[in-house]
């Protein structure tokens, strides 16, 4: 079975996995499939669609299924590595953004920042928890809050504040044997809605 989500952590992965021929390949091996039925459902020479497939499986995007026999020989079946994929901060070097150098925690460079740390940290420990066979434990609560004004949001986000302080005054413990950090993000943003463009190319972030 496929993850669900693959996180792309170096600019040579990235660099070989943003090609449109490349994506659209993997849009089409969300089944496996072998490169010649690819080389048909894209009009591409066989040839051409072994190269692409060759590098995307060495950066882990494409795995290997299965060989079936076809004709005298055997064919190769793969699949995508992966359901989605999510580019990494860390892909782009000194490029990428670092929390460390926004301080304003109220703006939405401050959220984007924490959000992409969160991604490269999780995506590290879910591939050590793969080595080792084991789960990764995470906790993820999600809501929509409609608020009558600003003054009620504000105050929400002082009570909120105020209660997770006093949770994690009761439950950390520095001198616990045995115990384990976690780190957590609470973020809040105006929820989205259809007519908004949701596809720009970019957007900029004060």
């Amino acid at each position: 079975m496929s993850a669900a989500v693959q996180v792309i952590q170096s600019s040579a992965a990235a660099e070989k996995l943003l090609k449109p021929e490349r994506l659209r390949m993997l849009e089409l091996l969300a089944e496996p499939d072998s490169a010649s039925g690819i080389a048909r459902r894209m009009k591409l020479p066989r040839q051409t669609v072994n190269y692409h497939l060759r590098e995307l499986e060495k950066e882990g995007f494409v795995e290997f299924v299965e060989q079936r026999p076809k004709g005298n020989c055997l064919e190769r079946v793969v699949r995508a590595a992966a359901r989605s994929y999510v580019v990494s901060a860390q892909a782009l070097g000194r490029l990428g953004l670092d929390s460390t150098q926004v301080r304003d925690q109220f703006s939405a460079a401050y959220l984007v920042s924490a959000a992409a740390r969160a991604i490269r940290d999780v995506s590290v420990l879910r591939q050590s928890a793969d080595r080792k066979n084991q789960k990764l434990a995470t906790l993820t609560a999600e809501t929509e809050i409609r608020f009558a004004s600003a003054q009620e949001r504000a105050d929400f986000t002082e009570e909120l504040t105020t209660s997770i302080a006093q949770l994690a005054m009761k439950y950390h413990n520095d001198s616990a044997e045995g115990g384990r950090s976690f780190r957590l993000l609470l973020a809040a943003y105006p929820a989205t809605i259809k007519t908004e463009p949701a596809d720009e190319a970019s957007v900029r972030l004060e």
